[in-house]
């Protein structure tokens, strides 16, 4: 059993940053960022496997988000630059011990935060 506890959604202008936190209680082999509007999918924003490999991006966040993972804080970090409206959604940090060869994909996910909402203005 993981609990996930995000924190810092909030509502910025485009353009602008915020940065997501996620804390674990335990050590998860995977960890990813996702999000949610209504009356569409979860979708995969970004994973990592952990302890240190190389992170997976959505092809609308590439270049602007960064994920990171703090081991000794059980720390899920997302840093998002340059801000659209379109980024706007609930976001969810969800955890699996399982090593996931497409971690991006939100089904194969078993332990979810209870989300943060994002919110960006033109």
């Amino acid at each position: 059993q993981l609990v996930l506890v995000e924190s810092g959604g909030g509502s910025v202008q485009a353009g602008g940053s915020l940065r997501l936190s996620c804390t674990v209680s335990g050590y998860p082999a995977t960890m990813g960022w996702f999000r949610q509007t209504p009356g569409k999918e979860r979708e995969g924003v970004a994973a990592v496997l952990l302890p240190s490999s190389a992170p997976s991006y959505a092809d609308s966040v590439k270049g602007r988000f960064t994920i990171s993972h703090d081991y000794a804080k059980k720390t899920l970090s997302l840093q998002m630059t340059f801000l659209k409206p379109e980024d706007t959604a609930k976001y969810y940090c969800a955890a699996t011990y399982r090593g996931l060869s497409l971690p991006l994909e939100p089904g194969d996910y078993i332990y979810w935060g209870q989300g943060t909402q994002v919110t960006v203005s033109s």
